[in-house]
């Protein structure tokens, strides 16, 4: 499957992509805070309970001991030409980002195994891991600057990145920056006007690569998070080549059946009266029908829900001319 080393120029023969998605990697220092890192938090015992029973049989259980499943990933796609990373690389145990020294661990460790394996054929995406996120339950932690710029510096990630293989331009962008608006309230009230003017310049990069893209191009757009697209629906230049974006590769919700409740739910009223989760959730399914013009296809976490243990990556095989759509298939990790 590998070609000549030409990762940014076109190719005349077809091409395939790796592609994986909240890889939640944890580090030694990670896996020290033991399981019940979130429960220790939640001093309401009944919600305590509710919390455990939630994760063991629905969400994930053991979430610190699933790094198995990114070897798994790595003997799989050993012969792919590119490898992209749509977002969260640690288990963001301290709800702060990779400015918390173990969750930064996490990362650069997971990033690190596959950039030694993809060199600069490898693109990485952040995710809301990376910045920091609000616990599910008692409004621990959240976004912050520190964790931006640790993701710049230790990490190297680029805030907008760009990958032309031949007629196609696979682009990736922040999406906690694009839709900043919906998650203000995970910011400290000092750190938000660097927010947003961290914000202002990415939207004007994203605009600037929309403006300059040649008629006949075609993108697959790499966005963590879906709530950011209404908000990239907003901006004209965006707006404007919609028809050129032939698909846009989500991470974030682990399950396409998470996926197809949130498409069920699309239009809900925002909830204002059950807490910080609700809010930021009902804010985004709200919104949610404004997705259908991106042509969303989710990749899941490796390891996919507890439930339905539905983890595992895309392959995209492309045809470097765009005379033939991009060809996905999905490789399940089982279990």
């Amino acid at each position: 499957m590998r070609h000549a080393h030409t990762p940014t120029s076109a190719r005349a023969q077809a091409c395939t992509v790796a592609v994986l998605s909240d890889i939640h990697y944890a580090s030694a220092a990670e896996q020290a805070r033991g399981s019940d890192y979130e429960y220790r938090l939640i001093a309401n015992p009944a919600l305590r309970l509710a919390l455990r029973l939630h994760r063991r049989y629905v969400w994930l259980r053991d979430p610190l001991n699933k790094n198995h499943l990114l070897d798994r990933f790595l003997e799989q796609t050993a012969g792919c030409d590119f490898a992209v990373a749509n977002g969260d690389y640690s288990c963001n145990t301290a709800f702060v980002g990779v400015s918390d020294p173990a969750a930064g661990r996490s990362a650069r460790e997971c990033l690190g195994r596959l950039r030694t394996q993809f060199k600069d054929r490898f693109r990485a995406t952040f995710g809301d891991h990376e910045l920091g996120k609000v616990s599910f339950v008692g409004g621990h932690g959240g976004m912050r600057l520190a964790s931006w710029h640790c993701a710049l510096e230790h990490l190297a990630l680029e805030p907008l990145w760009r990958l032309e293989i031949g007629n196609y331009l696979l682009l990736g962008v922040v999406s906690s920056l694009v839709a900043l608006p919906a998650f203000e309230a995970d910011t400290l009230p000092a750190e938000r006007p660097e927010w947003h003017e961290l914000r202002q310049e990415h939207l004007a990069a994203i605009r600037r690569s929309f403006t300059s893209l040649a008629p006949t191009r075609k993108v697959l757009l790499f966005c963590h998070d879906p709530t950011a697209l209404p908000f990239l629906l907003a901006e004209a230049e965006v707006r404007n080549r919609l028809d050129q974006i032939e698909q846009t590769i989500i991470g974030h919700l682990h399950s396409r059946l998470i996926l197809w409740q949130a498409q069920l739910l699309a239009g809900i009223p925002r909830i204002t009266f059950l807490g910080h989760t609700a809010r930021r959730l009902s804010l985004g399914l709200s919104q949610a029908r404004l997705w259908r013009p991106f042509k969303v296809r989710l990749c899941p976490s490796l390891a996919g829900i507890e439930l339905l243990k539905d983890g595992g990556y895309y392959l995209i095989h492309l045809d470097p001319a765009g005379a033939e759509p991009a060809r996905f298939q999905f490789c399940p990790i089982r279990r």
